[in-house]
């Protein structure tokens, strides 16, 4: 099967900038107490021993999944970039990181009790995002539940440089509202969301911030 532009680029370019990038992020949830509540509220969801594995999807170098760790969530990490995959093992030696994409996850239906998407899906193309979530919902237990951040917008930007090199990215921002529908429609239930206002790490780049907490029903859509 041909690989999609947008997968290649994204794989390219994070590991382009994985060292560099690990480096400049490494402490960012230690400033930003409304993510973490957020991923503590999931946490308090998934971390019960019956509640299963938890995917942390698109985890780069590996600190989000380490958080959740660190919060009792019995947590691993699957990420598009091979480097970034050999910089979160190097750096958590004791987690469990695989490569693999979220169009296509290599994981068995309800395989999963909870997964997070955090700011991974910002070089999705929006006509892909469909994709993305149904392919969420299926490995995702009933019951499960499941954590995405995203950019607050409604438009593409192209980046030719980031964390110190020339790359090629796409990014992309969302209505709430339409992240909200298509979660929907793959048949997952929103239960909480928060949307804040950059912090001072995050301005004039950047805008809003969105959090949306869902839930695969345990029993099917009638």
């Amino acid at each position: 099967m041909t690989e999609s532009a947008y997968l290649r680029a994204t794989r390219v370019a994070y590991d382009t900038v994985a060292a560099d990038y690990a480096e400049l992020l490494r402490d960012e949830l230690d400033t930003k107490p409304l993510d973490r509540a957020m991923l503590a509220a999931f946490a308090e969801h998934v971390r019960a021993p019956e509640a299963g594995e938890v995917a942390d999807l698109g985890c780069g170098p590996g600190r989000v999944t380490a958080h959740l760790r660190s919060l009792g969530v019995n947590a691993f990490g699957i990420d598009l970039s091979p480097e970034m995959i050999a910089v979160a093992r190097r750096t958590y030696p004791e987690l469990r990181f695989e490569e693999g994409s979220m169009t296509a996850l290599d994981l068995a239906d309800g395989a999963v009790g909870g997964a997070v998407a955090w700011y991974s899906t910002v070089h999705t193309p929006p006509e892909v995002l469909p994709t993305v979530f149904a392919e969420i919902h299926r490995v995702l237990a009933p019951g499960g539940h499941f954590l995405i951040a995203f950019k607050v917008g409604d438009e593409r930007r192209h980046l030719p440089r980031g964390y110190g090199h020339e790359i090629s990215l796409d990014v992309y921002w969302m209505p709430p509202e339409h992240i909200a529908g298509l979660l929907g429609d793959a048949g997952l239930v929103v239960d909480a969301q928060l949307i804040r206002e950059p912090d001072e790490s995050e301005r004039p780049r950047s805008g809003r911030q969105a959090f949306f907490l869902a839930r695969k029903p345990r029993q099917p859509w009638r």
